[in-house]
C-alpha cells in the first residue's frame, strides 16, 4: 500500500533541498534557478517511531522494520500554471498522483538566492498555488458536470450518483474556496465520490515554513502569518529549517543530536515533517512482533481487522478467521505477549473489529 506527499511551491524556496535531506541523496538537483526539478523525485522515508524499539526489546526481536511514506518532489509552480505558463500542465499531472500535498513556503530572507515573484511573502506564494489548483479543477470540472448534467437528465444511474458532489464542489470552487474545505463533513461513501474525481483541491495540505538557522527553534513573523492563514483553514504547519536538515542527514545520530541541542532544537524537522505528512493521510500503525522481527504496518484510519491482514498479504485477507490483539500500552506495560494472555489483556477480534493505532496483532487465517 504506497501512500504519496507530494512537496511542492513556487521556485526556489527549498523543495529540493528538503527532499534532498528527507531521502537522504542528491537524486533532486537543488540549485538557485527556477525548474531545476524537471521530473517528480520519489523517495522513501521510514517513518520514526520510538515504538518500534520498545517492543521489539521486549520480545528479544532481530530485527525492527519500521513503516515508510513516500514524498515526491514536484517541479516548482509559477503564476499561470493553470495556463500553462512555467511548467504547469506538467506540474497539475503530478499532483493529480499523490495522496496529500507539503506546501513549502520560503520564510527567510537572503538576497543571494532569487524568488521568481521577487518578494518574500509565503502567505502571498501560498495564495498564487492555491489559486491556480483552484482555477485547473473549475475549469476541468466544469466541462464534467456539463456533460453528466446531459447524461443525468437521461436517467444516467452513474451521473445521478456522481452530480450532486460535482456541484456541491463548483459551488465552493465559485466561491473561491479549495474543495478540501469540505471533507471533514462528507459521509464515506460522498468521500470515495470525490475521491474518484480526482480535484487538485481536494487533497490535504500541510504548510511548511522554511526558514533560517537562527529561526529555525523560534519560527519568525512570516511564520507566524502562514500559522494564522492555516488555523483559518483547518491546515497545520511546520517549522523547518531546510539548510540544517541538509546539515544534519549527513552526521552520523549522536552528532545530529549534538548538533541540534546547540540550535535549540529536540529532534530533526525532517522527523516532525515525516509523521506530520503520516499524520496528514490520516495514516496509523499497527504492529506484529516476534523474536524474528518488529515490524510497522500502515494502514488507513478506520481499517477492519481482514483489510489490515491484507497489507501483509492477500491470502491473509481472503482467508481471516480473527486477529489475536494486544493493545500497545498493555504490551509493554505488563511486558509482552505471555504476561498479556495472563492479565486479561490479549483478545481474539473479529471481522468487524476496527483496528486501533498501536495495536500488536497476530493474525490466523486458513491458506
Amino acid at each position: 500500500m504506497g501512500f504519496k506527499c507530494g512537496i511542492v511551491g513556487l521556485p526556489n524556496v527549498g523543495k529540493s533541498t528538503l527532499f534532498n535531506a528527507l531521502t537522504r541523496t542528491a537524486a533532486a538537483q537543488a540549485a538557485n534557478y527556477p525548474f531545476c526539478t524537471i521530473e517528480p523525485n520519489t523517495g522513501e522515508v521510514a517513518v520514526p517511531d520510538p515504538r518500534l524499539k520498545k517492543l521489539a526489546a521486549i520480545a528479544s526481536s532481530k530485527e525492527i522494520i519500521p513503516t515508510r511514506i513516500s514524498f515526491v518532489d514536484i517541479a516548482g509552480l509559477v503564476r499561470g500554471a493553470s495556463k500553462g505558463e512555467g511548467l504547469g500542465n506538467k506540474f497539475l499531472a503530478n499532483i493529480r498522483e499523490v495522496d496529500a500535498i507539503v506546501h513549502v513556503l520560503r520564510c527567510f530572507e537572503d538576497d543571494d538566492i532569487t524568488h521568481v515573484e521577487g518578494r518574500i511573502d509565503p502567505v502571498g506564494d501560498a495564495e498564487t498555488i492555491e489559486t491556480e489548483l483552484m482555477i485547473a479543477d473549475l475549469e476541468s470540472l466544469e466541462r464534467r458536470a456539463e456533460q453528466a448534467r446531459k447524461r443525468a437528465t437521461a436517467k444516467d444511474k452513474d451521473s445521478l450518483t456522481v452530480l450532486p458532489m460535482m456541484e456541491a464542489s463548483l459551488k465552493l470552487l465559485q466561491d473561491g474556496k479549495p474543495v478540501r474545505t469540505m471533507l471533514k463533513d462528507l459521509a464515506d461513501e460522498d468521500l470515495a465520490i470525490l475521491r474518484g474525481l480526482n480535484l487538485l483541491t481536494s487533497h490535504p495540505v500541510l504548510y511548511v515554513c522554511n526558514v533560517s538557522e537562527e529561526d529555525a527553534a523560534t519560527g519568525n513573523a512570516h511564520t507566524e502569518a502562514v500559522a494564522k492563514m492555516a488555523a483559518a483553514q483547518g491546515a497545520e504547519t511546520i517549522v523547518v529549517s531546510a539548510a540544517i536538515e541538509s546539515e544534519v542527514a549527513q552526521l552520523p545520530d549522536e552528532e545530529a543530536k549534538e548538533f541540534l541541542g546547540a540550535l535549540g532544537l529536540d529532534e530533526a524537522g525532517l522527523d516532525r515533517l515525516i509523521r506530520a505528512g503520516y499524520s496528514l493521510l490520516d495514516l496509523i500503525t499497527y504492529f506484529t512482533v516476534g523474536p524474528k522481527e518488529t515490524r510497522a504496518w500502515t494502514i488507513e484510519r478506520g481499517t477492519k481487522a481482514p483489510g489490515a491482514a491484507g497489507v501483509i498479504h492477500t491470502d491473509f485477507e481472503r482467508g481471516f478467521i480473527r486477529a489475536f490483539t494486544i493493545a500497545y500500552d498493555d504490551y509493554i506495560t505488563l511486558g509482552g505477549e505471555v504476561p498479556a494472555k495472563e492479565a486479561g489483556k490479549a483478545r481474539d477480534e473479529g471481522k468487524e473489529y476496527v483496528v486501533q493505532d498501536g495495536d500488536v496483532i497476530h493474525f490466523r487465517f486458513n491458506t
